[in-house]
């Protein structure tokens, strides 16, 4: 067997058996009205991710939910030459998380986007999550949420540029796939820079 079939099959035998630890987090990405069924910038199913979100909540003892969190004229609408209609406003229902989250069990509320003239896809841009995380001694983080393709990969891109173990829960995530395959390369970009891929039932305590 050679040395990449070998690393594949000790990622996934590695992925099978994952044992949560108190220094893990779990990390929610903009599970919000706007990018659920009824929103503004909805993501094909993308409610479905409420389920195993919530079964992972209580697994975990520290849990962050970033929000996309806009200004009326954020520089990714098409107002102002972006690719997307206004979404997450913030204060707006379409900025709440969706209404099945299981929001009592997250301990930390993180909002990005909020300057009108940056992007901010990742949690991390300029939110000072990972200064968060390292406060609360996190070495791994679990990432989940939408869209695959936009916030959850830069998200985990960013996870493991920031010194983090980085899980990505595929169960857990959905796409826009605004070209037809942007998840699944989504995912695969995430796994050629080091996250780890598995499903929400793979983690045990």
């Amino acid at each position: 067997m050679d040395v990449g079939v070998m690393e594949k099959v000790e990622v996934q035998e590695e992925a099978r058996r994952v044992r949560l630890l108190p220094s893990d987090a779990l990390i929610i990405v903009d599970v919000q009205n706007d990018f659920c069924p009824g929103g503004a910038l909805p993501v094909p199913k993308g409610d479905e991710v409420v389920d195993p979100i919530n079964s992972m909540i209580p697994l975990f003892s520290f849990v962050v939910a970033t929000q996309d969190w806009h200004p009326n004229n954020h520089i990714s609408f098409r107002d102002r030459g972006g690719p997307w209609p206004p979404h997450c406003v913030a204060g707006t229902w379409g900025a709440e998380l969706h209404p099945r989250l299981r929001a009592e069990g997250i301990s930390e509320f993180v909002k990005k986007g909020d300057d009108p003239d940056k992007e901010a896809y990742s949690g991390f841009d300029g939110t000072g999550l990972a200064d968060i995380l390292r406060s609360k001694g996190v070495e791994r983080v679990f990432v989940c949420g939408l869209a695959t393709d936009y916030c959850v990969k830069a998200t985990a891109l960013d996870a493991i540029r920031n010194g983090f173990k980085t899980y990505v829960v595929v169960d857990a995530v959905r796409a826009v796939d605004v070209n037809p395959g942007d998840g699944e390369r989504a995912l695969e970009e995430m796994r050629m820079a080091g996250a780890i891929l598995l499903n929400s039932e793979e983690i045990s305590i």
